[in-house]
């Protein structure tokens, strides 16, 4: 680039004279001194102003204005040294005209360097995903920008909401109203649509999304504004279409005095630190700073996988300790809390997956409920502050072991909750968690990727879904409100059709749903039946006694229980056959406990 800028500056002063005196001008003498040694004045110049510095394939708008005023300042240097050393035959108007040719040629040639470099031939083009950008702000313009240093990607269009942009240009890229969105599909064989919408609520962006449902293209999202300001906007940074968009769901800011009521500057400990909830708590647990956190596992692996991902986090003044266990375990529970001195507990371990559980009644039983009972009588003794057990919508009116077996873990903390001591129980209720390990979603994105069938149990089948993140939230935050045997509900929404998950995940991936009216789709699905114990609507609640709390998305309810000196009796006998593995009395025992239950197969 030296050379080049030494050569043009030569040639720009060639061309200007040339230009003013109206013939081919070849200098002489002093004159031609003075133009072939214009590279003495130019780079020195060019060097000041940092043009040798600049990367030219991602050569912007601030880059050429240096090269503009670095173009001007060594033109009017020139100018000003021919007349300082009185050089004659210069006609003043070839001032002008160099400093002119001097920004065309010195920014010119950058140009065509930076339309080489990212076209290299026209036929690459061929290779290039075709995109529509949804949004006309500016960080749909931001991306634009990234588009066009891509070596991937051809925007075609805009899409906007605001009917003022319609048919008007950005960087001579026009921009359409979103009901021009099929034409422009099927003319430039669009394959992706890119939504840079950072700004937009949730239930806008739902909206967005089912309208582009309809149209066999992919859709990726830019990433939140936060993460706009901090600089973060690049191609790479295009997000796959997350499933919490189609919940609609406006997350409700949390009460701080509530999230570090029972952590901050605690020891809290985690049971089923490695599951998908566990691992959660244990994630936003350690960002409130406790004095000390205990993850307490059955699974080595997930213990492992755990604690490692919170030892990256660099906290070096938490104290973090990994521990293995059953909560079957008493003696091992014993002589952890009172190690530990532990005053909170979250009580996540249990076996969740329903068919699985309907196969190993026993092992569920033993696990869930009599697990609690363990540790929940453990924490008693030893004076821990407060225990909040993770429950689940199978606990209502259950269908299935692994549902009764949650429900009598619910009975065993409300019955000892009303007991003497000074250990405060609540429990925490909600449905599916988006992206769990036993969630549909990571199976279904399993299935898209092979190609299909999506298995679905039953058409009419719903479900309630709320994030991992926003459930462990409210959880915390529950469990702060406690005053004793509460029964907090979360609030999950609207329930979402499976199907609808199903088809809308297929669509999202730029696919086409396979059916009767569509042969030539790419995804089909399949109904496999409902499983072992599974029904087709879960429920939230038993009774209809329910207030509200402090938030909005959290219910307390008041429901019927056991008293624990009843209850105890039959919890004895229950583990009992549950350790002969007696199924029939199994059976008996769950649904003395829990009359609702209806059990899937009574042998």
């Amino acid at each position: 680039m030296v050379v080049v800028d030494s050569l043009l500056s030569i040639l720009t002063l060639l061309c200007a004279f040339s230009l003013r005196l109206d013939y081919w001008y070849w200098p002489k003498d002093e004159i031609a001194l003075f133009i072939f040694g214009a590279p003495i004045i130019a780079v020195p110049v060019f060097i000041g102003f940092k043009l040798y510095y600049s990367v030219i394939r991602y050569m912007g708008p601030r880059a050429l204005w240096s090269v503009a005023q670095a173009s001007s300042f060594y033109a009017l240097t020139w100018g000003l040294l021919s007349y300082m050393l009185s050089v004659e035959g210069i006609p003043r108007s070839v001032i002008l005209i160099n400093w002119m040719l001097t920004i065309i040629a010195i920014g010119g040639v950058r140009l065509i360097v930076q339309w080489l470099v990212n076209y290299q031939s026209i036929f690459k083009d061929l290779k290039k995903t075709y995109v529509i950008i949804y949004g006309a702000g500016s960080a749909g313009r931001e991306l634009s920008h990234s588009l066009n240093l891509s070596d991937e990607y051809i925007q075609v269009a805009y899409i906007d909401d605001d009917d003022t942009k319609d048919k008007t240009y950005i960087n001579n890229i026009p921009v359409f109203s979103n009901s021009k969105i099929k034409s422009l599909i099927k003319k430039n064989n669009v394959s992706e649509i890119l939504l840079a919408l950072p700004s937009v609520s949730r239930k806008k962006r739902r909206k967005i999304i089912n309208d582009l449902n309809q149209f066999p293209v992919h859709v990726r999202s830019l990433p939140s504004v936060s993460e706009l300001a901090e600089g973060k906007i690049k191609i790479d940074d295009l997000l796959e279409i997350d499933v919490r968009d189609l919940l609609g769901r406006e997350s409700v800011k949390p009460n701080k005095k509530f999230l570090k009521t029972n952590i901050t500057n605690k020891v809290v400990l985690v049971s089923g630190a490695g599951g998908s909830i566990g691992s959660e708590l244990c994630r936003q647990i350690f960002t409130l700073k406790p004095k000390i956190l205990v993850l307490f596992e059955l699974s080595e692996s997930s213990l492992y996988q755990i604690e490692q991902e919170l030892l990256q986090l660099g906290e070096t003044k938490i104290e973090l300790h990994a521990l293995l266990g059953s909560v079957r375990d008493k003696g091992r529970i014993e002589s952890i809390l009172k190690r530990f001195s532990v005053q909170t507990i979250y009580h996540a371990a249990a076996y969740k997956h329903v068919p699985l559980v309907e196969y190993n009644q026993s092992e569920g039983v033993l696990n869930n409920s009599i697990g609690t009972m363990i540790f929940a009588e453990v924490a008693i003794k030893l004076k821990v502050e407060t225990f909040v057990l993770i429950s689940t919508d199978k606990a209502v009116r259950p269908t299935n072991t692994m549902g009764a077996s949650k429900r009598i873990a619910e009975l065993i903390l409300q019955g000892l909750a009303h007991k003497s001591h000074s250990t405060c129980f609540s429990m925490v209720r909600f449905g599916n968690v988006l992206d769990s390990s036993g969630s549909v979603i990571p199976l279904f994105r399993k299935q898209i990727k092979k190609g299909g069938p999506v298995t679905v149990t039953d058409k009419k089948i719903v479900r309630y879904f709320m994030t991992i993140s926003e459930a462990v939230e409210l959880v915390i935050q529950s469990g702060a409100m406690g005053k004793g045997g509460d029964v907090f509900v979360l609030d999950m929404g609207e329930p979402i059709l499976i199907y609808d998950l199903a088809v809308k995940m297929i669509q999202l991936s730029g696919l086409s749903l396979m059916n009767g009216d569509n042969q030539d789709g790419d995804i089909e699905i399949q109904y496999t039946g409902l499983r072992p114990g599974e029904k087709l609507y879960e429920e939230l609640l038993i009774g209809k006694n329910v207030k509200k709390t402090d938030n909005k998305l959290i219910m307390s309810a008041k429901e019927e229980f056991i008293e624990w000196d009843i209850l105890q009796p039959i919890l004895v006998k229950l583990e009992d056959v549950a350790l002969n593995s007696n199924q029939r009395n199994l059976m008996e025992l769950l649904t003395k406990l829990v009359p609702e239950f209806i059990p899937h197969n009574k042998e």
